[in-house]
């Protein structure tokens, strides 16, 4: 049984290996019959037809005939190498004409010569003798034809290197110019951008009320409260009335602020017993006046009155433009509801969005005969100014019958007439000169006799009903100051005022230190965070540091 079976298995086993054998012949055999046909099909398609030859230039086509040259003839592969150079170099050479062309270059004439070589190339390949001999004959190529072909191509070729030569240094250095213009571009879109934010974010520190300050009011606030009996009205003192002597105007709601302004005039002062301060506050900051300055007395005997606008009754609506149009819708809306990316926009005119510039506060200046009937004169200052001399002399200049008296500010084409009223307007332009000079406001002598002789608050009114649209001036109490007193002003020396220590980091400290008033006008007032280090130490020198309360609300002086 065994040896059977093993028998068997031989048998099976010998036959299997002669099938696989011959099996695998005929496979290798049917391989090499199929590798035959394609061959004879390749060699019978060869020769393109008119249809074919007129894409040899397309990437397919190029690359087939490529190969069937390499396969046929040495001279059209040589053809279709010195094309290929042709059709590199025009594309080439259109490339810096489209350069030329966004440039704008002024180089109108190498443009046409870079489009003639384009031309020039295009035309050697469309030549009829060309086209017959070399890419349309299904022959052999000739080879002196080629050789023309190819030196006329060369020529070409080399006027095209040394064009592209000539002008490649120019359009580079284009390309960078234009590269830096963009650059240029927009970082001045993000300068702008970054002003317009800075401007904003000044004009929201200018208009807030810092903590320290509210805590200085607070304090003074509980003061009175906690101890009524110290703070008890007093009956008004005749040296409030005596023309006689040196009477101020003060009108604020900035406590420190005033008491630095009183401060450095007493300090300057030859004679400090004949100086009176009228200071008005809103109804919010009168408690806090008045005991700030009773706890701390203004020194060399001169006299002090508070009031709050509230005192004075016939400030109404009815008589008062500014408190009437306080009372208009589109009005408040303007002030209290402006939004960020609307303030934003408009740069030059953000200021005069402040609602400071309506308050009754601001526009309490025009009634100076009204607030003061028995004065024949009055200085007024702002509560961003120090005094740093004595200013007696102000009351003995000749007003020249002049009602105010103030520091011109124009330099050159600015700070005219036509920088704050709008000289499209035909009423202004029909009264004004827009190359009038403009003068401060700040500190300003007002002879209060050609006051009423020329009857200015009347002025006021007339011009402030008229522009409740703003249509003649932007807004603040300067332009409407300008059109009030237009002819009625005396020009003082320049060394009395100094203007823009809140806002110019440039002034000289020559000018500011012969100066007998300067003034921080500008967002960055001297008690704000954002005020000038190198300007702040003229004012905080002024300031009451022994006051307890100072200490205890961190005004860090």
């Amino acid at each position: 049984m065994a040896v059977v079976v093993r028998g068997g298995r031989v048998g099976s086993g010998g036959g299997s290996g002669i099938r696989s054998f011959f099996s695998y012949r005929i496979f290798i055999s049917a391989m090499f019959t199929l590798l035959f046909l394609a061959t004879l099909s390749v060699l019978f398609t060869s020769h393109p037809s008119h249809d074919e030859a007129s894409m040899e230039t397309t990437g397919n086509a190029y690359v087939k005939r490529t190969f069937l040259a390499w396969q046929s003839d040495p001279l059209k592969t040589r053809l279709d190498l010195i094309q290929n150079q042709a059709n590199n170099h025009v594309a080439l050479v259109n490339a810096y004409a489209a350069y030329a062309r966004k440039l704008k270059l002024e180089t109108s004439k190498q443009l046409k010569m870079f489009d003639d070589l384009a031309n020039n190339f295009s035309e050697l390949q469309l030549n009829p003798k060309y086209v017959t001999a070399l890419f349309e004959s299904s022959g052999p190529i000739d080879e002196d034809i080629l050789k023309q072909f190819e030196k006329e191509v060369k020529d070409r070729v080399k006027v095209a290197r040394l064009m592209i030569a000539e002008s490649k240094e120019s359009y580079d250095n284009q390309l960078k110019i234009q590269k830096l213009k963009d650059t240029i571009f927009a970082v001045k879109e993000l300068l702008v951008k970054a002003k317009k934010n800075g401007a904003f974010t000044s004009l929201v520190s200018a208009k807030s009320t810092p903590k320290s300050l509210h805590c200085l009011a607070m304090r003074l606030v509980e003061e009175r409260i906690s101890h009524p009996e110290k703070y008890k009205d007093e009956k008004p003192k005749p040296e409030f009335e005596d023309p006689s002597l040196y009477h101020y105007a003060i009108f604020s709601d900035n406590v420190i602020a005033v008491s630095v302004v009183v401060n450095s005039v007493v300090k300057n002062a030859d004679e400090p017993w004949k100086h009176v301060f009228h200071i008005v506050t809103d109804r919010m900051n009168f408690a806090a006046t008045k005991v700030w300055f009773k706890m701390r007395p203004i020194q060399g005997g001169a006299h002090i009155e508070i009031n709050a606008v509230d005192t004075f009754k016939f400030l109404t609506p009815s008589s008062t433009p500014v408190l009437r149009q306080l009372e208009s819708p589109n009005l408040q809306k303007f002030y209290f509801e402006t939004r960020a990316e609307n303030t934003t926009k408009d740069m030059s005119n953000m200021k005069y969005r402040n609602p400071k510039y309506l308050s009754m506060l601001n526009h309490l200046r025009f009634y100076l005969p009204e607030l003061y009937p028995k004065l024949h004169k009055i200085l007024f200052l702002d509560d961003d100014v120090v005094v740093q001399k004595d200013l007696t002399a102000l009351w003995k200049i000749d007003m020249d019958g002049k009602v105010n008296g103030a520091v011109e500010t124009c330099f050159g084409s600015f700070r005219r007439f036509s920088e704050y009223l709008n000289f499209s307007h035909p009423l202004i332009k029909e009264k004004f000169n827009p190359r009038a000079c403009a003068w401060a406001f700040g500190m300003n002598m007002f002879d209060l006799d050609a006051w009423r002789r020329e009857k200015c608050t009347d002025q006021y009114h007339y011009w402030q009903n008229l522009n409740e649209d703003r249509t003649l001036w932007k807004l603040g109490t300067l332009p409407v100051g300008l059109l009030t007193f237009y002819s009625t002003t005396k020009s003082f020396d320049k060394a009395w005022h100094v203007l823009g220590l809140g806002i110019n980091p440039s002034i000289s400290m020559d000018e500011i230190n012969k100066a007998a008033v300067i003034h921080f006008s500008g967002d960055m007032k001297p008690w704000l965070d954002i005020a000038m280090n190198h300007y702040k130490h003229l004012w905080t020198k002024y300031v009451d540091n022994e006051m307890e309360f100072l200490q205890m609300c961190n005004f860090g002086m």
